[in-house]
């Protein structure tokens, strides 16, 4: 059975290995879009900008929840922290699927202009 320090060390890592994920998909898709700054097609580097803030608040939405989790086991049964922790799990899950949506119509936007 896991204690509540390793519960909360473990969501507290996740997180941080969510944000180096991001950080190096940023460097690796971002850094070549600035190249086209000075080029004819800004596209590619709006499209890069795009994505990257895209990706950036589901990162936000997936600590909300990870946050909210965390409110949800140390409530301790509290009947308002507990639907408090819940709603705002729903509010950001619901917000990560937006977000996930955003980023489709994004990619679909982008290869129907590049056709």
């Amino acid at each position: 059975m896991l204690s509540l320090k390793n519960t909360l060390m473990t969501s507290t890592l996740t997180p941080a290995l969510w944000f180096v994920t991001a950080t190096r998909a940023f460097a690796a898709n971002f850094g070549p879009g600035l190249n086209n700054l000075g080029g004819t097609d800004i596209r590619p580097t709006i499209e890069n900008v795009i994505t990257t803030i895209l990706s950036y608040l589901a990162l936000a939405a997936v600590i909300v929840i990870v946050i909210a989790g965390i409110r949800l086991i140390v409530s301790s049964g509290d009947d308002s922290a507990v639907e408090k922790a819940k709603k705002t799990i729903l509010y950001a899950v619901i917000g990560l699927i937006i977000i996930l949506l955003a980023n489709g119509i994004v990619m679909l936007v982008a290869n129907i202009a590049t056709s």
